[in-house]
């Protein structure tokens, strides 16, 4: 049986494979100014989980895209994999910024705008969305390139995590109910869930139901997610997280906690567990990677 402790060595194996990708991928950009890389650069290899990554690599594998070869990687499924870590760095770099969140702290060191000037972080942000296109068209395999593309510029733009953005914003100091709540969510962070299995599934050439399953994972994940995102933000201190806490309900925004509170909002965030379990309940053993990061997502501290 998957459980969550099984998941950090997960994570750091797939971490690992990325974080070694994203170094090449840096080293690909000579003529580009110095002080943007490095911008890029303080941003990207920050740390972190690495979670929408390694979901791309686990469902990849979950699919059969598993390297034949020890220690190889689908390279289609590498690719996506760097261009969501680019695309989730670019959206933390332009959340910070004063114009939006206004944080000081991002994975336990200043923010990229205290560091670098908020003009060189919002176009550290910009650089990384063009890195993250243009590789997946240059590494990934011809067949699936085009559809990778489509799926993280849906997912990313004005019906995904952007779109949700621009809700969030708009819902401050309004009053929010639970379908709003959750709607505003699965575009805001579970956007970008969905399109990490997806683009996975993808990369490795899955069949429609298949595709379908991994969908409706990411989905009820994405939920769950976002829902113990809320309860950490209440429960835990910033250096706890390694970001600033307590301020969605100083700017007025409706949180899972807040509208329904802290015992319900746990029992819904193990309700969505449950679901995201079922759903890849005919992948069998293939899998158990995708239940131990599930469970990790439910049961984390940070």
């Amino acid at each position: 049986m998957a459980t969550a402790s099984d998941a950090p060595a997960l994570l750091a194996r797939h971490g690992e494979t990325v974080a070694g990708y994203l170094r090449s991928l840096l080293k690909r950009y000579p003529e580009a100014p110095p002080r943007l890389m490095e911008a890029v650069e303080y941003s990207l290899m920050a740390g972190g989980k690495r979670l929408r990554p390694a979901l791309v690599l686990e469902t990849s594998a979950a699919c059969g895209g598993r390297a034949t070869e020890v220690g190889t990687t689908n390279p289609s499924a590498l690719a996506a994999a760097g261009a969501i870590e680019l695309i989730h760095t670019f959206s933390l770099v332009h959340d910070d910024l004063p114009a939006m969140d206004d944080d000081d702290l991002r994975r336990g060191r200043p923010t990229s705008h205290k560091v670098f000037g908020e003009a060189m972080a919002i176009l550290a942000g910009d650089a990384m969305v063009a890195m993250a296109f243009e590789v997946i068209a240059a590494d990934a395999a011809p067949g699936v390139a085009a559809t990778l593309v489509a799926e993280l510029a849906s997912a990313t733009g004005p019906r995904g995590m952007i779109g949700g953005q621009v809700v969030d914003i708009a819902s401050e100091g309004k009053a929010t109910t639970l379908a709003q709540l959750q709607a505003l969510h699965r575009m805001k962070t579970g956007a970008l869930l969905v399109t990490s299995c997806r683009m996975g599934a993808i990369a490795a050439g899955a069949p429609r139901a298949t595709l379908d399953a991994v969908t409706n994972y990411a989905r009820h994940l994405g939920l769950a997610f976002q829902i113990i995102d809320d309860l950490l933000d209440v429960t835990s201190t910033p250096e706890q997280l390694g970001k600033a806490t307590r301020k969605d309900a100083a700017r007025g925004k409706t949180t899972y906690p807040g509208l329904i509170g802290v015992d319900a909002s746990r029992e819904e965030a193990k309700r969505q567990l449950a679901a995201a379990m079922d759903s890849v309940g005919g992948l069998d053993a293939r899998a158990d990677g995708l239940r131990k990061l599930a469970r990790f997502v439910v049961d984390r501290t940070t």
